[in-house]
């Protein structure tokens, strides 16, 4: 039987594609063996896919923007990034709020989304990012954040999360209106936050409350949740205000609910109608 592999050089000719170019520079550039050059391959592949091979819409821009866990103080050089997709334009939107706010409106409609739209991918925009971003300067941007909070929207950047003064948490603030019901549109529109953030939030509280009203410690809460002391203070105080007013919603979140309970009702319900029919 013929070896078609081995006649036509199918071997070969393989190992002659970009992958392998690319394996052979690394091998000889930075002295690997084959394996370890494989691994490194590898890695460098999932980096491009992370960063750099992203699909647009209209209208969007990536940007490296940085990871919003990443602590204050630390060298931005340092820090970890993430590539998220922003909105700048969406023509629709934009130009009703040009034609009944002007430019300066426009800019910090936009300004809103995109901080928004960072934050939900898990990523903080800082006052430069922005500038760069809108063509303007921090000075402005920072003008503008401070005129979209004095109307009570919460403009998540780097350095509004990491310098907050003594007040409440932003996220402390989203759960009192959720728990005083308004719906989850109105928090969206009050807060610049989208419904997963919100539900994010949600989902942390149940965890703080359900752990304080078993008992365990703050510091024992702290090390399972690794949130900060600062907000499990401030979700226990929501539980404690709230609880003491038997709110309903409290209750929702805090005691799951049987499935199916209803469907399961119903049907002794009907089954107890075909037993009386049947008499």
């Amino acid at each position: 039987m013929v070896d078609v592999k081995h006649n036509y050089g199918i071997k070969r000719l393989k190992s002659k594609d970009a992958k392998n170019a690319i394996l052979q520079k690394l091998t000889v550039d930075f002295n690997l063996t084959p394996i370890i050059a494989e691994a490194f391959y590898q890695q460098f592949s999932l980096y491009f896919q992370e960063h750099a091979n992203i699909t647009l819409s209209s209208g969007e821009i990536a940007y490296e923007a940085v990871a919003a866990e990443e602590p204050a103080g630390k060298h931005i050089r340092l820090t970890r990034k993430i590539t998220v997709r922003l909105k700048v334009i969406e023509l629709n939107t934009d130009l009703e709020v040009l034609a009944e706010y002007g430019l300066a409106g426009l800019r910090r409609h936009r300004l809103s989304r995109i901080t928004r739209m960072a934050y939900d991918q898990g990523a903080l925009l800082s006052y430069e990012d922005l500038a760069m971003i809108l063509t303007t300067s921090p000075a402005t941007v920072k003008r503008d954040v401070y005129h979209l909070k004095h109307q009570g929207m919460f403009i998540m950047t780097r350095g509004s999360k990491h310098d907050m003064g003594p007040g409440l948490s932003h996220k402390t603030v989203i759960l009192d209106l959720y728990f005083k019901n308004y719906t989850f549109t109105e928090i969206e529109r009050i807060t610049n936050h989208s419904e997963t953030s919100i539900k994010r939030y949600l989902s942390d509280f149940i965890q703080i409350a359900t752990m304080y009203r078993q008992k365990f410690s703050e510091n024992q809460i702290r090390t399972i949740t690794k949130m900060s002391n600062r907000i499990i203070r401030e979700y226990v105080q929501l539980y404690q205000s709230y609880e003491k007013q038997d709110n309903q919603r409290l209750w929702q979140l805090l005691t799951p609910q049987k499935p199916n309970t209803g469907a399961k009702k119903k049907s002794n319900l009907q089954k107890t109608k075909g037993d009386s029919s049947h008499e």
